[in-house]
């Protein structure tokens, strides 16, 4: 009985390596999210159930009615007419995975939060933050189904701003995620260290770094890649010719399928130059693995956005530069955090 009673002993080890296997699992959701995005499934399931949709058709008669829901909306009348059961099953396959895998990282939040806040485990001060994550993982699972709503009238695809929401939020759960864990092993080292804080110029390559992957997500989201294949030009020009005046500055700088393409190219690059600046500033206060993660991951998505583009948005290559690009996010909170460390 002993064994099983709460304990008052804080466990920050064990709480920062729990959060490291929550940022993996979101991670892993992320990439699942591209495979869906890339091969257009995410419409395939036309209804939110939480705790039921975690069971997908069993027999013939319930994917034929999946089949026949998937059949009533835009995408399947005005572009998918005459697919077979067997193509549409294989989308299912991939929204159905994307949102079981959203499921299962509730389950391995929520559980050992409860687990570990019973054994009186949580580190003071740090009880807060960890349900503010969970309630943020519990938000990202609403703004997926706001998502998908918005292409199932009218709409052939989801929004692309609701895409941008729903990436931008899966991200900051990420870099959320590790920074707490990093604050936490920071403070099994050091029991008077403090959280770290988020330092001025961080918080502008986070900023800069934002802004390059809602332009990456609108790409995404408007199949604005394909618009030019080649490099660095865009169809022989610089500035592509094919923009298009959409009403209002916001409304172009976000929906004109050659400007937003043009814009993910070119801000990289401040975005690369902030975060080289960053990691040469979490290599001067003593963080060289923070330092090199951010340059390697930076180095290996820059190369992997060019040869997407050449290749004409090749699955393989598309789902590697989001794979990559939710790298750079984890190396950068990484780096952000190595220059905001601080002590008591």
């Amino acid at each position: 009985m002993t064994a099983f009673a709460p304990s008052r002993a804080p466990r920050p080890v064990a709480i920062a390596r729990w959060l490291l296997i929550v940022a993996f699992l979101v991670f892993c959701m992320v990439v699942v999210g591209g495979i869906t995005r890339l091969t257009e499934s995410g419409l395939s399931i036309t209804q939110w159930k939480p705790i039921t949709g975690a069971i997908p058709p069993l027999t013939h008669d319930q994917w034929m009615e999946a089949f026949r829901l998937y059949q009533q909306i835009p995408e399947y009348q005005q572009l998918r007419q005459g697919m077979t059961l067997s193509d549409f099953q294989f989308i299912f396959f991939w929204e159905w995975m994307h949102r079981l895998l959203g499921r299962l990282i509730g389950v391995a939040f929520a559980l050992p939060l409860i687990w570990f806040a019973w054994r009186r485990a949580i580190p003071q001060g740090y009880g807060p933050r960890l349900v503010a994550l969970l309630a943020l993982g519990g938000l990202q699972g609403a703004i997926g189904w706001w998502m998908v709503k918005s292409g199932l009238s009218v709409r052939t695809d989801v929004s692309h701003y609701r895409l941008a929401v729903h990436l931008l939020t899966a991200l900051f759960i990420i870099g959320g995620l590790i920074w707490t864990a990093l604050d936490l092993f920071a403070l099994a080292r050091f029991p008077a260290a403090r959280p770290a804080a988020l330092r001025p110029f961080a918080l502008v390559a986070l900023l800069a770094l934002m802004v390059q992957l809602m332009l990456g997500a609108f790409t995404a989201g408007l199949d604005a890649g394909y618009v030019s294949s080649t490099w660095p030009l865009m169809n022989d020009h610089f500035v592509p010719e094919g923009i298009s005046w959409m009403g209002s500055l916001w409304a172009t700088v976000s929906s004109d399928p050659y400007l937003v393409h043009f814009l993910h190219r070119w801000w990289a690059w401040v975005a690369a130059i902030a975060l080289f600046v960053l990691a040469r500033r979490a290599k001067r206060v003593g963080h060289r693995g923070a330092s090199i993660a951010i340059q390697a991951t930076l180095g290996t998505q820059i190369l992997l956005g060019i040869a997407t583009v050449i290749s004409g948005i090749a699955l393989p290559l598309a789902v590697l530069h989001q794979a990559v690009g939710a790298l750079v996010v984890a190396s950068a909170a990484w780096g952000a955090h190595a220059i905001g460390a601080r002590s008591r």
